[in-house]
């Protein structure tokens, strides 16, 4: 019922991006937008690809389902769908889902008149996924460097790539990435933990509330964020996970292309210890 009175509040006229009153419009609890279309268009089409592209294969197997990039000698050319092409047009297609959930989130932000975040940082999330498939290609110079669409064969495409590398392990945005990752799920892991404690209290006492909470973590580390600078910091961390995840593969090839080991080689060759 909360969440019904809340939609008058929702349910407001403009706000819109592109097609004013023709397309604010709403299905159900659902509002849908001209962005609304465009995603349900590119998502449609991108999986009716993806199943004509398995098809085309040896299997029906959705765990060995393979629909690969052009081979390298294609270069940046246009592949026939057989060979490349079917995975160019997926990936129009997964961009244009993307961007247009993206800015119906927009059209959503402005109904109800709050600040961009939502889009915003996934935005990060559509950065990472271009830089695999079209930005890093591109740097390369053929679209065959891009993953492929199939559980197992993007694993094994994963795979590769760091053997590519020696330890990819020892790639400093991988490394800066994957401590993020940590860091994000350690900082709002101890954030739930915390609200679920103080909500649930023990039976005949009272509810704790958001003071108890910043004492707890006074108490704890010396030092309380705060209610709001919790979700602050736990949406910097998550941000900066998915930035430098994609920084990591974007210098792997086009900026970097011997093992990733022999990169520490400064650190081996400063002066501090040949002092001795």
């Amino acid at each position: 019922m909360a969440m019904l009175s809340f939609e008058k509040k929702y349910r407001v006229p403009g706000g819109t991006l592109l097609g004013g009153d023709l397309f604010d419009f709403w299905v159900g609890p659902f509002y849908v937008g001209f962005f609304g279309v465009t995603t349900i268009f590119f998502s449609v089409l991108g999986t009716a690809l993806i199943v004509w592209g398995a098809a085309l294969g040896p299997t029906w197997n959705i765990w060995q389902i393979d629909i690969p990039p052009p081979a390298i000698a294609y270069g940046l050319a246009f592949a026939p769908l057989a060979k490349g092409g079917l995975w160019q047009i997926i990936t129009i297609c997964a961009i244009g889902a993307f961007v247009s959930w993206a800015l119906r989130e927009v059209e959503i932000s402005r109904k109800l008149g709050i600040g961009l975040h939502v889009p915003f940082a996934f935005s990060v999330a559509i950065f990472a996924y271009v830089t695999l498939e079209v930005i890093r290609p591109l740097l390369m110079g053929a679209w065959g460097n891009g993953f492929p669409y199939g559980i197992m064969a993007h694993l094994d495409w994963v795979s590769n790539t760091g053997y590519n590398y020696l330890n990819f392990e020892y790639n400093p945005a991988h490394m800066i990435a994957v401590s993020l990752f940590f860091t994000t799920t350690f900082a709002l892991a101890l954030h739930a933990s915390l609200v679920l404690s103080a909500i649930n209290p023990a039976e005949g006492e009272a509810v704790k509330t958001a003071e108890h909470e910043d004492t707890f973590f006074r108490d704890f580390i010396g030092y309380s964020i705060g209610t709001l600078g919790i979700h602050r910091l736990g949406l910097f961390l998550a941000l900066g996970a998915g930035f430098f995840s994609a920084v990591c593969i974007l210098i792997s090839g086009p900026f970097w292309t011997a093992g990733w080991p022999s990169w520490w080689s400064w650190w081996l060759n400063m002066p501090i210890w040949s002092m001795h």
